[in-house]
């Protein structure tokens, strides 16, 4: 008679997990591809100002789930992707940007165009996953050491980054200040 290990699942109580931090930007990484091979996940603290730019992805699945705070998000196929800005865009059956609050889930399948920004004076925090691991775990820990470096981001340094992981920038990747809080 043949018998198998028991097999234990995993549990990360809030606060665990292994945080990556660049000024007002943290990456929690709560499940990673050592971990599972599904998907890795992470919480995302999104700081006011920041617009991560529309976006594609070739091969990644992602899922966001917002935790606090309020979120700009647009996850479709426009009918003209402009390269200044995805706020306008608008889908061939009129979908637009949603202010996603607490509780909104945005799935989004390869190929499909996607943004986030927090248009607020305060942080917004996310649930994210992406699949298949582990490239999201890399471009986090590659990201945020550049964003970390003295001086202003280098955008050149980021632009490659995001080629190298599979993320087609559409519309730039941006971090001000917004004008006021709302």
């Amino acid at each position: 008679m043949t018998t198998t290990a028991p097999r234990s699942g995993l549990i990360v109580q809030p606060g665990q997990g292994r945080t990556l931090r660049a000024a007002a930007q943290h990456v929690t990484f709560k499940v990673t591809g050592g971990q599972s091979r599904f998907a890795s996940s992470f919480e995302v603290l999104v700081p006011p100002g920041f617009d991560v730019g529309a976006h594609v992805h070739a091969r990644s699945e992602e899922l966001f789930y917002v935790l606090d705070g309020e979120l700009d998000v647009l996850a479709f196929e426009p009918r003209v992707r402009s390269t200044d800005g995805w706020r306008g865009w608008q889908s061939m059956k009129g979908e637009r940007v949603v202010r996603a609050t607490p509780g909104t889930v945005i799935l989004v399948p390869p190929g499909c165009p996607h943004a986030f920004a927090n248009p607020t004076g305060v942080p917004a925090r996310m649930f994210f996953q992406s699949s298949p691991p582990p490239d999201h775990e890399r471009y986090f820990e590659d990201l945020l050491e550049i964003l970390s470096a003295d001086g202003p981001a280098d955008h050149n340094s980021i632009a490659e980054l995001r080629r190298r992981y599979d993320i087609e920038q559409l519309t730039p990747l941006r971090h001000d200040q917004p004008a006021r809080s709302q």
